[in-house]
């Protein structure tokens, strides 16, 4: 008669087994995070054994289980399209700055450098490719330094500005050595000598905004002084050098100031700068100006340096004629008094200005000055530039700052705005923007339980598509990395310009149009609920095609939304490269709203347009 043996060692036999099969699973997720973390080597391996070995932390997903009549007419709505790679030579397609387009454009004041859409028969449905030998950038520091070559092909600049210390070819990769045409020598000096004007220690100077940036060393030398620049130049006979920006991870766009408002709301920068960048402050009765002080926190800085500071002792070397160049000088100290800025620094080739801090030391009763009329001056989207001054907000007392006190950061990331306190954004209250807060550490956190890696500097480069009170980037906030909080333009609450007042950058945007930017642009884009705002307005093949012109090579997207809506985007992105899996609400399975992980797939410009081993740098 066989012995039953004893029932405890079973148990123990049972546990050790399970304890070995949860081992191997953990091993091997964290294996293949590694792996796709863009620091270790072959990831298609990695891949291979992720796929077999499934430990998701978020298990038992069957969205039909709960809802399985209203998926069953999603699955239905028809077979899923598979997108072709574009040809090559769209391999730096801008769709909204096209240069073809753009030269059918009137080149007074620079229209033609803005933003000219394709119409929709015209727009691309098809994947745009890496160039040849792409890999991923080099995380930052390194990556402010160091842009791999074969990502942004361009030597132009390399003999264009060689005496000015921009860039430098260096084998295969391109050098940046921290120079600029107004600071030769590194822009930590220049930084410098800005510092002694402008309290760019104390964390009150935190959001800046550059003008004609160049290759954006002012803003790459500025993060670390805690201080973060949203830089911005057009795509013209520079080639690349916003690309290069975003290679090196320094936030910019390509943008120009020319015949339409910037795309930021009023009092969202601490700083605005301009070193050498071309852009006619003196004329147009002082608009450019004029949209400078809009966008600028009251008390903030303008720094300009170059033409004309200092002509007499220049206008030789600028090869210009000197009452041309005191002639506009003449008018950007005229319309800096309008504008009742007060000049607090002039050495060489740099001036500085401070705003004031409210309205009490403004000349109203001065002729020459026009308030603007507009009710919200937020609402720029394709606005017209105008010659006027944008109104302060009221305050109670004569020394009060306009719009109300900040604190420095890191204080002000998570203290409450003052436009909250105010009551300036209906409907958002103290309580709310507490509660949202903790939310998006809860959703955080969950994210972190899928991807490990996700604050740990693999993904430089951040989008937010929909960014409500600035949450998602508060939370994730790091010296490794950077959010762009995009403001969709039909958003139902405008709340951009909080956003700004916890230090945080960001930019309006319609997402039926592709953004102001090169193809490989960011890491990591997160869109929450932004299918479910966009549904009755745009494609949502457009938007999907766009987030994957802009995201680089196994750059990874988060969307949440309702489940309808995540089952649409899932049916789409199945056709487009994308390696996807949908989740569950950290709350269970029973809440309507899931998360879509997505990692873009590694591919390249011919090699038969397929996937292929991808590589690193190190």
């Amino acid at each position: 008669m066989a012995s039953k043996g004893n029932p405890g060692d079973n148990r123990t036999k049972r546990s050790f087994a399970l304890f070995i099969v949860v081992g191997l699973c953990c091993f091997f997720y964290l294996l293949g995070a590694w792996q796709k973390s863009g620091f270790g080597k072959g990831d298609s391996i990695a891949q291979e054994v992720t796929k077999s070995a499934d430990c998701s932390v978020i298990s038992n997903l069957n969205v039909e289980t709960y809802h399985g009549n209203e998926m069953k007419k999603t699955n239905d709505l028809a077979e899923n399209k598979v997108f072709q790679p574009c040809d090559d030579r769209f391999v730096d397609y801008t769709p909204c700055h096209d240069q073809t387009r753009a030269m059918t454009f009137p080149r007074e004041n620079m229209n033609y450098r803005e933003r000219h859409c394709p119409p929709g028969n015209e727009k691309l449905h098809c994947l745009i490719p890496a160039p040849k030998g792409y890999v991923t950038p080099f995380p930052w520091p390194k990556s402010r330094d160091f842009v791999p070559f074969a990502n942004a092909p361009y030597k132009s600049l390399t003999v264009e500005k060689a005496i000015q210390n921009w860039i430098q070819y260096e084998g295969n990769v391109f050098r940046f050595p921290g120079g600029g045409t107004q600071f030769p020598h590194g822009a930590d000096a220049y930084i410098d000598q800005l510092a002694s004007v402008i309290p760019i220690k104390n964390g009150m100077v935190r959001t800046a905004l550059d003008t004609g940036c160049g290759v954006a060393s002012w803003g790459a030398y500025l993060f670390k002084r805690n201080v973060i620049a949203m830089s911005f130049a057009p795509r013209d006979s520079h080639e690349a050098q916003v690309q290069f920006a975003l290679e090196r991870g320094v936030p910019a766009i390509i943008g120009v100031l020319g015949t339409i408002k910037l795309p930021y709301p009023s009092r969202s920068f601490d700083m605005a700068h301009c070193s050498r960048c071309l852009i006619p402050w003196g004329g147009n009765s002082g608009k450019y100006m004029m949209e400078v002080d809009r966008v600028l926190r009251p008390g903030g800085y303008w720094v300009l340096s170059g033409p004309p500071i200092n002509w007499k002792a220049n206008y030789k070397s600028w090869q210009r004629p000197k009452d041309e160049l005191e002639k506009e000088q003449r008018n950007i100290e005229e319309t800096a008094k309008l504008l009742c800025w007060e000049k607090k620094y002039e050495k060489g080739e740099t001036a500085i200005w401070r705003k004031t801090v409210n309205k009490s030391y403004f000349p109203e009763r001065d002729s020459r000055v026009t308030l603007c009329e507009s009710t919200n001056p937020d609402d720029v989207w394709y606005k017209e530039m105008e010659a006027c001054v944008t109104p302060y907000p009221e305050t109670d007392n004569a020394d009060d700052v306009s719009g109300g006190d900040l604190k420095p950061f890191p204080k002000r990331l998570n203290d409450v705005p003052p436009r909250i306190t105010s009551g300036s954004v209906p409907g958002i209250t103290v309580d709310l923007f507490h509660e949202d807060n903790k939310l998006w550490q809860k959703h955080l956190n969950a994210y972190r339980r899928v991807n490990k890696i996700i604050d740990s500097g693999r993904y430089r480069n951040i989008m937010d598509m929909n960014a409500g009170l600035g949450s998602f980037a508060a939370a994730i906030e790091s010296p490794k990395s950077w959010v762009m909080n995009v403001m969709p333009t039909i958003a139902k609450k405008d709340t951009l310009g909080v956003v700004f007042e916890r230090c945080l950058i960001g930019i309006y945007h319609d997402w039926c149009e592709a953004f102001s930017t090169y193809p490989r642009t960011y890491d990591l884009i997160h869109a929450n609920g932004l299918f479910s705002l966009y549904k009755d307005k745009c494609s949502y093949e457009d938007i999907l095609l766009e987030m994957d012109r802009i995201l680089r090579p196994e750059g990874m997207v988060i969307i949440r939304d309702n489940e309808k809506e995540i089952m649409k985007v899932k049916s789409i992105v199945s056709g487009m490269r994308w390696n996807t899996k949908m989740v569950d609400h950290e709350d269970g399975p029973l809440v309507t709203e899931k998360i879509l992980f997505a990692v873009k797939q590694y591919w390249v410009a011919g090699e038969n347009n397929s996937t292929s081993t991808r590589r690193y740098r190190n």
